[in-house]
């Protein structure tokens, strides 16, 4: 469906020219997530992408990126900022020649591809960087012993942490984002794979929890969730939770739209 002219009967392509936010990862569904969601939440363009590291999980959707961009026929039109380490840009490299390489000459384009502006940032919270005019800080977590992968901190009017992969908070990047450390978050997105087990490279409900009671935010979402979670019965069950914690956590689903001012 064409997010421009959605409701236009004449127009059933099913294909997005446009969309907006500043995802900050493209996982391989990304274009089924566009088709459902951007429609429904009236979605207009992409102005920015970040990215919180290279795994297959975060980066294979990036090829449709182009199905958001409008067409040209000689790939001549604005790129798109993509914001990422350089670690992962080696990496995408690799897995998407054909995106990193530089622009063809008219008359030279193969096909059409996504046009990106690869804009490298460090792991780093104390090297913030700017995409589409909000400023971001890193939050490197480790995702594994032997892996590093970034959240983002932002906003200005109101704090928001989006930290979707992590086994372990290093200490400063917990410091960055806990009410006893730089200042209470309003909203923090966290990572949780499983109900009850444990996972070498993932927070799990119970570390989760902890962790969330650790840095004391307004507000959690929990995201990443494994089939072993029933979305409204364990909502009820962090309802209590919160109730005794005074800590609001719940359960996040696909196509959540949350209000905030930043």
């Amino acid at each position: 469906m064409c997010l421009i002219q959605p409701s236009d009967p004449a127009n059933p392509c099913r294909v997005c020219t446009q969309s907006l936010s500043l995802p900050p990862q493209h996982n391989p569904n990304y274009r089924e997530q566009v088709l459902r969601w951007f429609t429904h939440h009236k979605v207009p363009r992409v102005d920015s992408i970040i990215l919180t590291h290279e795994h297959a999980d975060a980066v294979l959707g990036l090829d449709d990126i182009r199905a958001i961009q409008p067409f040209s026929p000689t790939n001549d039109i604005d790129p798109t900022s993509i914001y990422l380490t350089q670690f992962a840009m080696d990496s995408i490299a690799i897995k998407f020649p054909y995106l990193v390489q530089k622009k063809l000459k008219e008359g030279q384009e193969v096909r059409r591809v996504a046009q990106l502006d690869w804009k490298i940032i460090e792991s780093s919270c104390e090297k913030p960087f700017t995409a589409s005019g909000l400023q971001f800080v890193p939050l490197p977590v480790m995702h594994g012993e032997d892996y590093i992968s970034l959240g983002f901190l932002f906003g200005e009017k109101s704090r928001v942490a989006y930290i979707s992969d992590v086994s372990r908070f290093p200490e400063k990047t917990e410091y960055v984002i806990s009410r006893t450390g730089a200042g209470q978050l309003d909203l923090l997105i966290l990572d949780t794979l499983y109900k009850e087990s444990s996972h070498n490279t993932h927070f799990c409900l119970p570390q989760t929890l902890d962790a969330v009671k650790r840095i004391c935010p307004k507000q959690a979402l929990l995201i990443g969730m494994t089939h072993e979670f029933d979305h409204h019965k364990d909502n009820e069950l962090l309802a209590e939770w919160s109730k005794r914690e005074g800590i609001p956590v719940q359960l996040a689903h696909d196509g959540l739209r949350v209000i905030i001012d930043l």
